[in-house]
């Protein structure tokens, strides 16, 4: 984080990301904040996210954005990309619930306890590839394990015909920054545009129980609630939305859990459940670093700072998690026992993340089936070693090294 012209420049190679926070937290509530050459305004405590994730005169919809400051903002960035999308996730009222309603029939909790039975088959399908890697060598376990599950799981889920799953899974390697493959780029993301327009066609063609078949015949059903850029903002949605964010959360958890034995303890003796993992994670390292954009639609005034008609607000999910005015002096601490944990790292109000249910469910899986499948897991490198991501947007690390010790039973 550098200053210039009075704002604080977001670096996405932050080597110490809390500690910008921290800085930024102290800074104020909305502190001014260049984010990849936007100038914003960086909600940066628990109590100012949540009024700004809630606010009536915040809007999530472009076309309240300052038209100068818009014209200015740099094309092909990942803030250019969210804020261009034109799924659900910028849509904002009765548009907005139009086009979230026919998702919420896959995220159920009937449709997810039938989908577990997958998820648990993954999961034992990696750590049996995991237990035949030389037990004393540093496996690398956002490539192995954090990425893989809930890739396959959502491309099983909406439907990725077979033959284009190692296409599809090169193309994803790079968003999800895996390493070992091209980088995310403005072209890549083209190509995968265009892989995913052919896969709907077929899906057009070959009907199948899925999401994108689903989708399809809602909308040749009814054109009114959902248009073919709809449908194809959708499903490019949902696939990247339903496993980068949760590829950072599992790999987060287990960065988080082998470098605090004693919580590890706590998992196995019973005393805490996974599910308290799950959720400490999400406030501790959240999955989002800072997330764009809401725009004010009038003059407001947020927890005694002024934001004018048109300016964007950024959400600092990762901040948030740790701001010691909700969770006290120890919010650095990783703790599963500290309740009640109320994080905000799903969001908060109408666009509250629809995969929330599914993301905690394959973390749950995924961390009682790895804990258990080897005892002696530990850390094969310092905790600040592994590289960030270099995005303002994903926070986690590039890899996730552990020496997994003997498989339990062997």
């Amino acid at each position: 984080m550098t200053m210039e012209d009075s704002r604080f420049v977001l670096d996405p190679a932050t080597r110490d990301l809390h500690g910008d926070d921290d800085l930024l937290r102290k800074l104020g509530p909305l502190v001014p904040v260049t984010a990849e050459g936007v100038p914003a305004w960086a909600a940066t405590r628990y109590a100012t996210l949540l009024a700004v994730l809630t606010h009536p005169d915040l809007s999530r919809e472009i076309r309240y954005w300052d038209p100068a400051q818009r014209a200015a903002s740099p094309p092909g960035t990942a803030i250019d990309r969210i804020v261009t999308d034109t799924s659900m996730l910028n849509a904002e009222g009765e548009e907005h619930r139009r086009l979230r309603a026919p998702l919420t029939a896959a995220f159920t909790p009937r449709r997810l306890k039938s989908l577990r039975p997958r998820i648990e088959q993954v999961t034992a399908e990696l750590i049996d590839r995991l237990a035949e890697m030389p037990p004393d060598q540093p496996v690398d376990m956002r490539k192995e394990f954090a990425y893989p599950l809930p890739r396959d799981v959502i491309s099983y889920m909406i439907g990725i015909p077979p033959r284009h799953q190692e296409r599809l899974h090169e193309l994803t390697d790079a968003v999800a920054q895996v390493g070992g493959g091209p980088e995310d780029s403005p072209g890549l993301r083209g190509d995968l545009h265009v892989l995913l327009g052919q896969i709907i066609e077929e899906r057009r063609r070959t009907p199948g129980q899925d999401l994108i078949t689903d989708l399809i015949e809602l909308r040749e059903r009814d054109g009114e609630r959902l248009s073919n850029d709809e449908l194809f903002a959708t499903i490019e949605l949902l696939f990247i939305a339903g496993h980068v964010t949760t590829v950072n959360l599992i790999t987060n958890a287990i960065g988080a859990l082998v470098n605090a034995p004693g919580q590890v303890e706590l998992l196995r003796s019973g005393r805490c459940p996974y599910s308290a993992a799950v959720e400490e994670t999400l406030r501790w390292d959240s999955p989002i670093a800072y997330f764009p954009m809401r725009y004010a639609t009038r003059d407001v005034e947020i927890d005694g700072v002024r934001v004018e008609e048109g300016e964007p607000v950024l959400a600092c999910f990762a901040s948030a998690g740790r701001d010691p005015e909700q969770y006290g002096e120890d919010a650095h601490v990783f703790d599963m026992t500290r309740q009640p944990v109320n994080h905000l790292s799903f969001g908060h109000g109408p666009h509250f993340c629809l995969g929330a249910p599914l993301a905690r469910l394959e973390a749950e899986v995924a961390l009682s089936a790895l804990f258990e499948a080897f005892p002696r897991i530990a850390p094969a490198a310092a905790p600040d070693e592994p590289a960030p991501l270099d995005t303002l947007l994903g926070n986690s690390t590039r890899t996730m090294p552990v020496l997994l010790g003997p498989r339990a039973g062997r």
